[in-house]
């Protein structure tokens, strides 16, 4: 009995150590690129800095190539996000009513840019916009980012449709309603969950891709990770790192926010609704 309390114990710390292990890998660069952002010296030197300071950030705010940038990103994605949460939506609903074969089918279909890589997506588009120049490159890029966003929003929305019972849009219906009223009081209340998580993986992937909008940009218009990785190439410096931090701090304002208005255990955690 004392032997295997002793092998609990030595596993239970080998476990704790794996799971210390695993925070301090994740957590390492972060900390390395914050602290790197606010270092004091004019070069990038070697890890930690002697002396802090905020100059970086005035270079970032004053670098009109990276603001720029900056603003395309932004609005690039706030537009990413409404089409495919508006697009993803419709189109989960239309594949849950759908037959079992024909609803994989479809959404094997509509998930399938989730296993293609982004560089062969970009290129074929680049290929498809070179010969059919139809659209603007902020439009060019809307449509690239529409193609990688649109899986998510589908598949979270398909998550939150899964557990809402079909009898209670059937007793809305018996009480009067007509199918328009039933979709927005009962099946969006209860799927706003998986639709508040698709939006969300919708804005953080728009913001983040690199692979399909290095192809669709110009001289004019271009996002901001490909602005920092043209900056990489060019002129290495730690107003990158200083981006990067900025980026990270929009994104977990986006999540305080959430927690606020939803709450992440609800937008992310229990997108199942169960009656």
């Amino acid at each position: 009995m004392l032997s295997n309390r002793n092998a609990d114990a030595l596993l239970v710390l080998c476990l704790k150590a794996v799971i210390a292990g695993t925070a301090i890998f994740l957590l390492f660069p972060v900390i390395v690129t914050v602290s790197m952002a606010f270092d004091g010296r004019d070069f990038m030197g070697p890890f930690p800095p002697p002396s802090l300071s905020m100059k970086w950030f005035d270079r970032l705010f004053d670098n009109a190539y990276l603001w720029s940038g900056f603003q395309t990103s932004l609005l690039l994605a706030i537009a990413t996000t409404v089409l495919a949460t508006v697009i993803g939506t419709s189109a989960a609903v239309a594949i849950s009513r759908m037959s079992p074969r024909s609803r994989d089918v479809t959404t094997t279909m509509f998930l399938s840019p989730l296993v293609i890589p982004g560089v062969i997506i970009g290129f074929a588009l680049l290929m498809f916009f070179s010969v059919f120049d139809l659209l603007p490159p902020f439009a060019r890029l809307l449509a690239g980012h529409l193609i990688i966003a649109l899986p998510y929003t589908i598949r979270m929305t398909l998550i939150g449709l899964t557990g809402i019972s079909e009898t209670l849009g059937e007793a809305a219906l018996s009480l009067g309603a007509n199918a328009r009223q039933t979709f927005f009081t009962i099946t969006l209340p209860l799927a706003k969950s998986g639709i508040s998580a698709g939006a969300i993986f919708a804005f953080a992937f728009s913001m983040d891709d690199v692979a399909i909008s290095i192809f669709l940009c110009d001289y004019n218009t271009y996002t901001l990770p490909v602005a920092l990785v043209s900056l990489m190439r060019s002129h290495l410096d730690l107003t990158i790192a200083a981006a990067a931090v900025v980026l990270m701090g929009l994104t977990f304002a986006l999540l305080v926010v959430l927690d606020r208005v939803i709450g992440l255990e609800r937008a992310i955690g229990q997108g199942i609704y169960r009656a």
